[in-house]
């Protein structure tokens, strides 16, 4: 069996999709020896590239260049989600991760089992436990939170927040989960249907939300992809921009 057979093999146990992460673990049940070189890894991904190059068996799938699908693989689309809540939450919350591994950033999720492009949020977080920044109280609040981005270098702390509120009656508790970060430097982002946003902004005109305002952004899901399907038109986007110190 050559390596681009085994790549095809381990991708079909994943229904088609998976990380590198995933390839990587499981490459040598098809191909024994693929971890004999010292540079394994980036042969195998120059296999696979090549293959890609050549719209031959793989392609990329995603902003981040981190997740491969079999060339007939079919992508979750919004627009076949967004009548389900659940998927479209976990859709949103997959579309978040990503945007933040691609800006280099550690991500975390609230939501580790639920899936996007069936693959579990779990494969596509760089982060499976929150780290330990503050307090045990705020943390066990703030793991609760759909998303979180957290620098790469140093000690990881919070560089954005991220809830989805897919109905009203989920706004209350995400918004008091954020607020437990609210003397941390990082930005509250709350993501919705464009017909919940004024709403929405209502209710952070009021206390206690209304003293850290400014802080809040509410953005319609659309934005949010369109930004994700191109990020260099989008490159000004105040949702890719987070304070950095080094």
């Amino acid at each position: 069996m050559t390596k681009v057979e085994a790549v095809k093999k381990v991708l079909e146990d994943h229904k088609g999709i998976a990380t590198w992460k995933i390839i990587y673990d499981e490459i040598e049940k098809y191909y024994p020896n693929a971890k004999h070189a010292e540079t394994w890894e980036a042969g195998l991904r120059g296999v696979v590239y090549r293959e890609i190059y050549n719209n031959k068996f793989f392609k990329l799938v995603g902003i981040d260049k981190g997740i491969i699908a079999l060339l007939d693989y079919k992508e979750e689309k919004m627009e076949d989600v967004k009548q389900d809540i659940i998927r479209m939450h976990s859709f949103m919350e997959g579309i978040c991760l990503e945007i933040g591994n691609f800006l280099k950033l550690k991500t975390f999720t609230a939501d580790p089992n639920a899936r996007y492009n069936n693959l579990p949020l779990s494969e596509i977080s760089t982060l499976s436990n929150l780290p330990q920044f503050t307090y045990s109280e705020i943390l066990d609040t703030t793991k609760r939170i759909d998303v979180l981005w957290f620098n790469e270098k140093g000690f990881q702390f919070p560089k954005r927040a991220i809830e989805i509120v897919d109905s009203i009656g989920t706004l209350e508790p995400a918004l008091k989960r954020s607020i437990q970060l609210l003397e941390f430097n990082l930005s509250f982002y709350i993501l919705c249907k464009n017909e919940y946003i004024k709403k929405i902004e209502k209710e952070l005109s009021c206390e206690p939300y209304i003293r850290i305002k400014d802080r809040y952004k509410v953005r319609d899901y659309d934005s949010i992809l369109n930004i994700y399907n191109n990020p260099i038109a989008h490159s000004k986007d105040e949702f890719l921009s987070f304070e950095t110190y080094f």
